[in-house]
């Protein structure tokens, strides 16, 4: 007999229980932000649209189902199952974040605060998750495949991202390594730089574009379903031993980036979850291009 689905209610903290964890009360809360010339009500007011909201698609899970919720700061120690439809309430970001955790199970995004989240992935509200979830169960349910970014390091590490994935110093220092096309056996340049950053067509309206309109790019953005990346390297510093040629480019299905290390610690982390990144040390590798996961997201 074949198990019922799990609807997996995706969530984070809101900002004003952050303010309770770090001020205690709600009154004490408020007098740190009145002394700042803010009020706590508005941050109380959508804190209490986000639990009615989260409220609201629980309710909703048909009976027959089981159900889970998870945060969003539990997301890398959750084992998310085959049969699954994850539910994710908040905003736009939230999606990635759990994207990345995820092999092909079919993912809703709830918008808590209409208007004031750009829609791009929570692109429903709490009355459609009823229908939303039988949806996705049933056959011929609709959704879009947007495309993500992987990046498989030498020792087997697997990172996944739905905008993007960067490569760089921990803090603000420089990281020095060797960029170039992947096979391994493809010439590679020696480069010193802020980082790397390589992105999908979902990525495009939020880091990877900034790079792009600031270098002036020729290459043409992605949509977020087309199977095709861009990627930039951040600030390259010319020197004897370093170069800047090959600081930009476009990658297709098959098609790869590869970064060897040549600094004590390089990091690896997707869509800014830097508290679960990979980590490179002297000589190691790791190779970038489009992952053959992609994101099943609900139309």
């Amino acid at each position: 007999m074949s198990l019922a689905p799990r609807a997996v209610l995706v969530h984070r903290t809101t900002e004003y229980e952050e303010l309770l964890a770090r001020h205690g009360t709600h009154g004490q809360a408020a007098f740190v932000l009145a002394g700042r010339g803010r009020s706590i009500e508005e941050v109380a007011r959508r804190h209490e649209r986000t639990r009615q909201a989260l409220a609201d698609v629980a309710a909703a899970v048909p009976l027959q189902w089981r159900h889970s919720r998870v945060e969003r700061a539990d997301l890398d120690r959750f084992l998310f199952a085959p049969e699954d439809v994850v539910v994710v309430v908040g905003q736009d970001g939230l999606v990635a974040n759990a994207a990345k955790y995820l092999s092909g199970q079919p993912v809703i995004g709830i918008d808590t605060d209409p208007g004031r989240n750009p829609g791009v992935l929570v692109r429903h509200r709490p009355a459609d998750a009823a229908a939303l979830m039988r949806a996705a169960v049933a056959a011929g349910g609709r959704a879009e495949e947007l495309t993500m970014v992987e990046a498989v390091a030498d020792d087997t590490q697997r990172l996944l991202a739905l905008n993007e994935i960067y490569l760089g110093p921990p803090g603000h220092q420089t990281a020095r390594y060797r960029l170039g096309p992947d096979p391994a056996d493809s010439p590679a340049e020696p480069q010193a730089s802020s980082g790397v950053l390589v992105g999908t067509g979902t990525g495009a309206t939020g880091w990877l574009r900034s790079l792009w309109q600031e270098r002036r790019s020729p290459l043409a953005l992605p949509g977020p379903a087309d199977p095709r990346l861009l990627w930039f390297v951040r600030e390259a510093w010319p020197s004897p031993a370093t170069g800047t040629s090959f600081v930009s480019g476009e990658l297709g299905p098959g098609q790869g980036l590869r970064l060897t290390s040549e600094s004590d610690r390089v990091v690896v982390f997707g869509d800014g979850m830097e508290a679960d990144a990979l980590e490179l040390t002297w000589g190691q590798s790791v190779r970038l291009g489009v992952s053959d996961t992609s994101l099943r997201l609900a139309l």
